[in-house]
Parts: structure tokens; sequence; C-alpha cells
């Protein structure tokens, strides 16, 4: 698994749409700042197929301090819910990860064996 960035998937729609990269790199940044604002507001954000994003409020509750044992009161916060759509998760059943068993962790198909991606990834 390899971690794509924002300039990343700019440079890949700038390129498959013929677009310049600021013009691209605008577009997806007002969609981004339009999330957080719907989302910061208490809206819930519905992308057909693709999944639902909801915020949360997380209640106040008592945890404990793992080293210390000491009581700690943890406040009530905000958090973002998002739950897969129709299509993305029909996407992400079809290509089940290879799992690594003395990790447990998902391995990266394109990944060499000494942890270097391939040229073709």
């Amino acid at each position: 698994m390899s971690t794509v960035t924002k300039k990343e998937l700019i440079d890949r729609i700038a390129e498959s749409e013929g677009c310049k990269r600021v013009l691209v790199k605008r577009i997806i940044q007002n969609f981004l700042d339009s999330i957080v604002d719907e989302l910061s507001s208490g809206n819930r954000l519905e992308f057909r197929d693709f999944g639902v994003f909801e915020s949360r409020i997380r209640a106040s509750r008592e945890a404990q301090n793992p080293k210390t044992m000491d009581k700690v009161f943890v406040p009530a916060k905000r958090t973002v819910k998002f739950k897969v759509g129709r299509v993305l998760k029909m996407r992400l059943d079809a290509s089940p990860p290879t799992i690594d068993e003395a990790t447990g962790l998902a391995i990266d198909p394109g990944a060499q064996p000494d942890g270097k991606a391939s040229a073709g990834g």
C-alpha cells in the first residue's frame, strides 16, 4: 500500500484532463475547503456510490492513563464518520488485500522485497 498525496492527485488530474495544474489545484482546494466548511457546520455530505461523511459528537467520558492508572476526564469532541458507498465497497471487495502473516498488515502488490515500489506503480 502506498500513500498518494494531494499534489500527486492534482498532477494526475491535470495531465489526464489536459488542464493547467494551477487550475486543478484551485478546484481541488476549493472542494476540500467546502467539505471542511460543511462538516464543521454539522452538515452531512453524501456522494452517491462513493460514501457519506457525517459530523458526530463523541460524548465526554472518563478514561484511564495506562502509565499511572489515574482517572482522566476526556471532554466531548466532534469527529467525522465515513460510511462507504455501494460502488466504492464493490471495488474494495473485488480486490482483497494480501496480508503479511508476520505483521498482519496489508502488503503492497507493487512493492519489491527490499521495500521499494515497482516502477510501474
